[in-house]
């Protein structure tokens, strides 16, 4: 099965990307998803993180405080690779399960940190990143998320830089401040057809109804 590893910066729109990709026949991996399944409450990596970090990290819900756990991880580097450490091979154990059992025209991982780990270009045929303008990056998660401008400015900063993530793209889609619902689901489109001929040696077969 074609793999794409498909990336983007905070509040670049890649799960909406994804999601487009979803409903023409390819099967996702979202390691942002499994993230946030293993930190709420009961997930593998509630315990082990609140017998390192201590009970200040962990909601009265029995999920991660992502704000407490950002505060910390942004004031120590050290902070930052412990939880790593914790949560990263969680992350792996599940990525690789689900993408054995997936089916669909072609399997994207949709993966936040793809640039920065450092690890996917091997495992991916094709990396694909959604692409804006960090202005417009922060536009839409201080709307979606109520974050300040400066919480907003450090995660990007922890980030890689667009120009990073450009520079190992195989396919881009842009996203920018312009770029309508309905040109985004256009230029997704675009990429759909073109890795299912890619993919249509191993699978035989591909979808090529148009988005409404």
């Amino acid at each position: 099965m074609l793999k794409i590893g498909l990336t983007g910066g905070i509040g670049s729109g890649k799960s909406r990307v994804a999601d487009f990709f979803a409903s023409w026949g390819a099967a996702i991996v979202d390691t942002d998803v499994i993230a946030h399944e293993l930190t709420a409450p009961g997930g593998a990596a509630i315990e082990p993180i609140r017998q390192h970090f201590g009970p200040d990290v962990i909601a009265p819900t029995g999920a991660l405080d992502r704000e407490a756990m950002r505060e910390l991880v942004f004031a120590s580097p050290q902070a930052r690779s412990q939880l790593e450490a914790i949560i990263h091979p969680l992350i792996g154990s599940v990525t690789k399960r689900r993408a054995e059992s997936a089916q669909g025209c072609y399997l994207v991982f949709v993966v936040p940190l793809l640039v920065e780990s450092g690890r996917w270009r091997d495992q991916v045929d094709r990396i694909c990143v959604v692409d804006c303008d960090p202005a417009t990056q922060v536009a839409r998660v201080k709307a979606r998320s109520g974050l300040t401008t400066e919480a907003i400015g450090r995660i990007m900063s922890a980030q890689a830089s667009r120009e990073a993530r450009l520079a190992v793209a195989d396919d881009v889609v842009l996203n920018d401040g312009q770029t309508k619902v309905e040109d985004l689901e256009r230029r997704a489109w675009e990429l759909h057809l073109r890795w299912c001929a890619l993919a249509q040696q191993a699978s035989g077969k591909f979808s090529t109804t148009s988005p409404t």
